[in-house]
């Protein structure tokens, strides 16, 4: 893989898998957090006061492609914070150079703060000295003129809770008076993460036998686990959508178009399942979820990008799915994030 070294982009600099063939994701650089954010129980850190929450200052830099960045996509989307914090989209082809901007491109945009050719332009612009892989989602402070998180999570309840009052007041968050708590939310989160969000990495990217199986297996089972729970309830914690349905959602949505296929993980198919699939029609038609979706960039992104994968750069056709056919899942009651009705 490629990645910065003392501020310097070189290539096969480190292996993606271990010696027994699974796949190791890397750590994620910058780490500080919004000042007002509540910050989970699980991550060591403080809000930082040189980064006040203000509509303006904050700019995103994402892939339509990428599940994580998609993440950050959605809750701006439902929270209202798109006039708060700008955006700026990569090419979903990613080569030696990295992610890369392609305004002529369709989906694409220029680097709309600096111009830039590549995104790893703007980590060294944040520290020169950067060792660590360049990825998306890119949280950049306009007045700081920094870097503030690239780790999607992190991003993630940033927008929840520091940008609560720049947005249009709906929540991804339990309230007071639920019965689910912001615990039982991370919880989940951190459940699903191992074997479904980044699972479906461990099985398209091992290179032993061993690691692949055990990476299906424990992918299909949290999959199992997870249809079995949504056939009487709505969501995935209490009565609302909540950052871990947002979880689920990025990669549910990419599973049948590109998982199953590039990535091997070709046991069932999301839309045969019985309560997953309704389930992944729901969160898709909730008002701001389909606009954030784009399914050219996904596909292009995964079967071109991953030459060790996919050599030939062959994008697969199929299936063709239905996101818009009714899901009849407002009979189990709870509700979709709700703007104040002020707003």
């Amino acid at each position: 893989m490629n990645q910065l070294v003392n501020g310097e982009w070189r290539t096969d600099t480190y292996e993606t898998t271990n010696e027994e063939g699974a796949f190791e994701r890397g750590e994620t650089t910058f780490r500080n957090w919004i000042a007002g954010s509540d910050v989970p129980d699980h991550v060591d850190a403080e809000p930082d006061e040189r980064f006040q929450p203000e509509a303006g200052r904050y700019h995103l830099y994402v892939s339509y492609a990428c599940p994580w960045a998609h993440r950050t996509l959605l809750a701006r989307s439902l929270l209202g914070l798109e006039d708060a914090i700008s955006v700026s989209v990569v090419d979903p082809w990613r080569g030696e150079d990295g992610w890369q901007f392609s305004p002529e491109k369709d989906g694409c945009t220029p680097d709309h703060l600096h111009d830039s050719d590549y995104l790893r332009e703007l980590y060294v612009e944040a520290d020169p000295d950067a060792t660590c892989r360049v990825t998306v989602p890119v949280l950049w402070d306009k007045e700081e003129d920094t870097v503030v998180n690239n780790e999607s999570r992190e991003i993630l309840r940033m927008l929840s809770t520091a940008f609560a009052d720049l947005g249009n007041g709906a929540s991804l968050l339990p309230d007071e008076d639920d019965d689910a708590t912001v615990a039982d939310v991370d919880e989940v989160i951190t459940d699903i993460y191992e074997p479904i969000n980044n699972g479906v990495y461990r099985a398209g990217f091992a290179t032993s036998q061993s690691a692949y199986d055990e990476a299906i297996d424990d992918l299909f089972d949290a999959l199992d686990r997870y249809d079995d729970r949504l056939a009487d309830q709505r969501y995935l914690v209490g009565d609302s959508l909540t950052e871990a349905d947002i979880c689920m959602f990025t990669t549910l949505i990419r599973f049948d178009q590109v998982y199953h296929t590039h990535f091997m993980c070709n046991r069932q198919f999301i839309h045969q399942y019985e309560d997953l699939w309704p389930y992944l029609r729901d969160l898709y038609q909730t008002e701001g979820v389909a606009e954030t979706v784009n399914m050219d960039h996904i596909k292009e992104h995964y079967y071109t990008t991953h030459p060790d994968v996919t050599p030939t750069g062959i994008i697969a056709r199929g299936p063709d799915l239905d996101f818009e056919a009714e899901h009849d899942r407002d009979r189990l009651g709870g509700e979709a994030p709700t703007p104040d009705a002020a707003d």
